[in-house]
């Protein structure tokens, strides 16, 4: 019996590599949109607007501070009420992207805020500008404490997209879900879904943890 489910798995194989090319989509779409968002707000974070560093803490508080297949359930069966209908596809990336920004905001506001002050206070010595001082001074220091945080965030993000599947999005947790209705092998089935994931994932591991080991030889130098 076990022969004629690993056969009719094989099978299904074709539909599980769609899965993870969809998983793949929906996470890579997320992670640049997530990126270039939680860095824009993380600066702003950082900054002295006390107003809008107020604004962008309820946000990340608020996201970072509830369930995440909640989000997603407002997102695409709530805003549908207010006018706002959004396939399974769109409604996923924005809400991991929103997911994303949230996370990787307070990381990278944190490596700007462990800058020394020091560093701000010589530049503007120097004559530099606010714009000058974060490009040239601020942000170059910093991405030695955000780089490996960011990059592990990278690997959250791949596992959370899972919660997707919730809404229709066939990814690989959802082929696995149709598959197991027709191969009642759980543990072979969901054995599968997630060595996918760890396929997705290990390549992300292994680079957050050279990242890490090679910003703590960069530290020790400096």
């Amino acid at each position: 019996m076990l022969s004629f489910y690993f056969q009719e798995l094989m099978r299904s194989l074709p539909y599980f590599l769609e899965g993870a090319w969809m998983t793949i989509a929906v996470s890579g779409l997320s992670l640049l949109a997530g990126t270039l968002i939680g860095f824009v707000c993380g600066i702003i974070r950082a900054g002295r607007n006390k107003l809008l560093r107020a604004i962008i803490g309820i946000w990340v508080d608020l996201i970072r501070g509830t369930p995440f297949l909640v989000q997603v359930f407002i997102i695409f069966f709530i805003l549908p009420s207010a006018g706002i209908e959004l396939e399974a596809f769109p409604a996923a990336v924005i809400a991991l992207t929103n997911l994303t920004a949230s996370f990787i905001c307070e990381i990278v506001a944190s490596g700007i805020i462990a800058v020394p002050k020091g560093q701000s206070e010589a530049a503007t010595a120097s004559g530099l500008s606010n714009y000058q001082q974060l490009r040239y001074i601020v942000l170059p220091q910093a991405m030695r404490t955000i780089v490996p945080p960011l990059v592990g965030q990278y690997v959250l993000l791949v596992k959370d997209s899972s919660v997707v599947s919730a809404i229709g999005v066939v990814d690989i947790t959802r082929v696995g879900w149709l598959t197991v209705q027709r191969v009642p092998e759980g543990l072979m089935v969901f054995g599968l879904v997630g060595l996918l994931y760890f396929a997705i994932c290990y390549p992300l591991i292994n680079l957050s943890g050279y990242l890490e080991r090679r910003m703590t030889i960069v530290n020790t130098k400096l």
